[in-house]
């Protein structure tokens, strides 16, 4: 088992022939991702790597190859159009890489979504890894930009609102032998697609997944309402970190969403929610995996 995503995902690229796209598409399909299609309007026809068909269009790219999930490697100015795309097509997960859609297209995006069948992950995000079982983990699913010799088949599901902070986690957890069920990365904005508490749902309900790490972030109170949730609903050990622990009020930090603002969405007010919810919490990012560890026991 695994959260959204596996072996048998099949996958469409919106952006393929792009070089960043590209790049990562061929990334993924070294990675033994089942990459069926290609979408960039005008390019219909053209292959990819001489194996994956380009379209035109998400729907048809999608009725032809059966693919269930998209990857947006798209542009800022039009992404917002590509997740609306994706979504009028039918697709069961969209997975936006892009940085810097405005907030107002994403507003206008979660409007449009409401009561759709299709679940986004991000923007702002680096996606998302379910590890193979095969020699280097190969024969997995990866989508979006995350390295993926560093994940290993296990047990323990990530979840991360920081790309870079989401690699040092996986990193941590092999080194320590610690495997991963999925690793989600949802993304810095403010406004994105699956919260904390979505995917500490998820993999709460998942019977492969036996342990969790959550990694924050200054600014709103997503981990604060998932750590409320988890001491109620949650006996999977669960470790965390919050990221910003320096930062000055007022002062946007790396992320869209990385904000202090009116006093609400302190580093020491996300840490103390952790605690009080029984999730042992990391102090610095080079603990993470060993406080999982210990809480392991």
């Amino acid at each position: 088992m695994s959260i959204l995503v596996d072996e048998n995902t099949k996958v469409l690229i919106q952006g393929i022939t792009g070089s960043f796209g590209g790049r990562h598409a061929q990334l993924s399909l070294e990675y033994g991702t089942q990459i069926v299609a290609g979408v960039t309007p005008g390019k219909g026809g053209q292959t990819f790597e001489n194996t994956v068909p380009v379209f035109d269009t998400v729907s048809e790219a999608a009725s032809e190859t059966g693919a269930t999930v998209s990857a947006i490697f798209v542009p800022p100015p039009f992404a917002a159009d590509a997740i609306l795309e994706a979504v009028d097509a039918g697709l069961d997960l969209v997975v936006c890489i892009t940085e810097g859609i405005p907030v107002m297209d994403m507003m206008k995006v979660r409007a449009a979504m409401e009561g759709s069948k299709t679940r986004l992950i991000g923007p702002n995000c680096p996606g998302i890894v379910t590890p193979g079982r095969g020699e280097k983990s190969h024969g997995g699913c990866r989508i979006g930009i995350a390295p993926g010799y560093i994940h290993q088949r296990g047990s323990v599901g990530v979840i991360s609102r920081s790309g870079t902070l989401t690699y040092e986690a996986v990193w941590q957890l092999s080194a320590l032998g610690l495997g991963q069920s999925t690793c989600i990365g949802i993304g810095g904005d403010p406004i994105n697609g699956t919260s904390h508490l979505d995917a500490l749902k998820m993999f709460n309900d998942d019977p492969e997944t036996e342990a969790i790490i959550m990694i924050g972030e200054i600014g709103g109170s997503a981990e604060e309402e998932a750590a409320a949730w988890a001491a109620d609903n949650c006996s999977k050990p669960i470790a965390g970190f919050i990221a910003g622990a320096t930062a000055p009020p007022g002062r946007r930090m790396g992320h869209a969403g990385a904000i202090i603002s009116g006093g609400k969405g302190t580093a020491a007010a996300k840490k103390q929610a952790l605690r009080e919810a029984g999730i042992a919490v990391a102090e610095t990012p080079a603990q993470m995996g060993q406080t999982l560890k210990d809480a392991l026991g």
